[in-house]
């Protein structure tokens, strides 16, 4: 299987891995898996872009998919998220995510990832909260 890797140069769900890092985690994931890596493309710093991630996937040509570092880094509005899958699945590609280990191949497996994320952000909302109070008399 031949993936090009997809990672993040800016914070993703309050999280920063540096590009170098999420590299090896993406080169390391390939080898385990007997997968073929392609070099990263590398998403634009500005706030909630995706534009490298929506060019990756128009110009998939005959690689069989695209791995990411985390599914933290999908899109987090819902409509957008799922055209950009759906878009890759229409094309019989498949997206991984290589923190998580988990993938997509099939529109009935965006359903898991909508789960992981909305646990996700509620676990950030808490946490949020959880910073303000701890602040609060500061």
């Amino acid at each position: 299987m031949k993936l090009r890797g997809y990672v993040f140069s800016r914070p993703f769900m309050n999280e920063r891995v540096p590009q170098n890092i999420q590299n090896l985690v993406l080169r390391d994931f390939c080898n385990k898996n007997n997968f073929k890596y392609f070099l990263s493309a590398t998403e634009y710093a500005m706030k909630d872009s995706h534009m490298i991630l929506e060019k990756t996937i128009n110009e998939i040509g005959n690689l069989d998919g695209i791995v990411m570092y985390s599914l933290r880094q999908l899109p987090e509005k819902k409509s957008y998220r799922y055209n950009l899958i759906e878009a890759l699945i229409a094309k019989k590609k498949v997206i991984h995510f290589a923190l998580e280990n988990k993938y997509i191949d099939n529109l009935s497996n965006i359903e898991l990832i909508d789960e992981i994320i909305n646990i996700i952000s509620i676990q950030n909302i808490q946490n949020n909260f959880i910073e303000k109070i701890a602040n609060w008399h500061e």
